[in-house]
């Protein structure tokens, strides 16, 4: 586990401190391991280091997601960075995604009321990157 990991385990994941929500550490999901997984919201959460900004990483983050995309998860990612230096609006994302969850919005018939979507090497806090269902 890394140091990102740690931290986001220990102070925002661990025990139910997310709304009660249980997360998983190290969850082996298909044939890939998620950093933290909830079932409960059908949600992985992953961080991610220097490496991910290699294309050829990104391009192996991308074809995970859509895989599990594809049988329902949510995936959020967070750079290491984010997580070690602005812990609490990665804990802000992470709640305002349960809100959406408990009390999803409207949606008109011809539009999906979400977040764009955003690519694993893109900047700025944490992303929605995508709902099963989703465009």
């Amino acid at each position: 586990m890394t140091k990102a990991e740690a931290c986001l385990w220990k102070f925002v994941l661990k025990s139910g401190k997310l709304q009660g929500y249980k997360f998983k550490r190290q969850r082996p999901i298909l044939n890939y391991i998620a950093d933290f997984m909830s079932p409960e919201l059908m949600l992985v959460v992953e961080t991610d280091g220097f490496s991910h900004l290699i294309k050829e990483v990104v391009d192996k983050d991308l074809k995970k997601q859509e895989d599990l995309e594809e049988v329902g998860f949510t995936v959020i990612r967070f750079s290491d960075n984010e997580v070690l230096h602005d812990i609490e609006n990665v804990e802000r994302e992470l709640l305002a995604f349960i809100d959406d969850f408990e009390n999803p919005p409207p949606q008109s018939p011809s539009k999906g009321g979400h977040r764009s979507p955003v690519s694993p090497s893109g900047g700025g806090a944490g992303r929605f990157v995508g709902r099963k269902g989703e465009e």
